[in-house]
């Protein structure tokens, strides 16, 4: 008897990554989302390039390094040896969000260096955390003498004068639904895991959203629903961009799904109108 087996699909192998809370491989689930774009990517290769990465950086640490002496050096190699940066010249570039690509080519988004940062920062005994900042995510380390938060574009620890600063536009713009900024601390909030890898969907969705490039945009959506199975509006955007491939049939599954669980909703009234539309063209 002949046995077969098949290969999981990229999906599927993301949904096995992402199915719990407890253990969630941030680093493996984040490098996973390039296969899409990159499907002879060899995730297990780019763990072990993270690991060498740690591995040449515990060796430059003294054994009796304090909490403090840890955080600096392991800056000093990220960002300065090591070259780590934000891509200044294509900020909108979907390779931004690729870690094999970042890794390649020591260039990102905040939240992507971020992922990079946070694996080797916690591989060194440090406690760092990731912040979802609006407009730039950040990241957070205790120390003995208190928390810094870092940048991570540039490991700079910024100031509560700074980060009152990056607040304010969002202020003015009405996206903070507290208008006083007397208090960071709503803002400092750890972001979990799952957290942090829908973020970096949301970036890819926004940027084939723009271009209207459906493919990309759905597989996106795929992976945002798998992820959080009940966040309906990502059906809705899902059952839109396959509305703009002309896949009437699956737009027509997500959208009223999304009509049947989302009831209190702005766009309730324009969604039904594009699935009537939609249910005449097949008609």
């Amino acid at each position: 008897m002949k046995l077969s087996f098949a290969l999981p699909t990229a999906l599927e192998y993301f949904a096995s990554l992402v199915q719990s809370d407890a253990g969630f491989p941030l680093l493996e689930a984040a490098v996973a989302l390039a296969q899409d774009e990159y499907p002879e990517l060899d995730v297990a290769q780019v763990l072990a390039d993270v690991d060498q990465l740690a591995a040449r950086l515990k060796r430059r640490l003294p054994a009796d390094a304090g909490q403090l002496q840890k955080l600096r050096m392991f800056n000093q190699f990220f960002f300065r040896d090591l070259g780590f940066a934000g891509n200044a010249n294509d900020f909108h570039d979907p390779d931004n969000s690729y870690l094999s690509v970042v890794l390649q080519m020591r260039r990102g988004i905040p939240i992507s260096l971020a992922v990079l940062w946070l694996e080797l920062a916690q591989g060194l005994g440090l406690t760092a955390r990731g912040i979802g900042f609006p407009g730039h995510f950040m990241l957070k380390v205790n120390l003995p003498n208190g928390q810094v938060v870092i940048d991570p574009l540039t490991g700079q620890s910024l100031s509560r004068e700074s980060l009152l600063e990056r607040l304010e536009p969002y202020r003015q713009e009405g996206d903070l639904i507290d208008g006083s900024l007397a208090s960071l601390s709503p803002f400092l909030q750890t972001t979990t895991p799952r957290e942090i890898i829908a973020r970096m969907l949301r970036n890819l969705k926004e940027i084939h959203t723009l271009q209207q490039d459906w493919v990309r945009l759905i597989a996106v959506q795929d992976r945002l629903i798998v992820l959080q199975p009940q966040a309906w509006i990502e059906y809705r955007d899902r059952g839109l961009a396959h509305a703009g491939q002309g896949h009437f049939r699956p737009a027509l599954a997500d959208l009223e799904l999304y009509l049947a669980q989302a009831k209190d909703v702005d766009d309730r009234g324009a969604i039904a109108w594009r699935v009537a539309e939609m249910k005449r063209s097949i008609l």
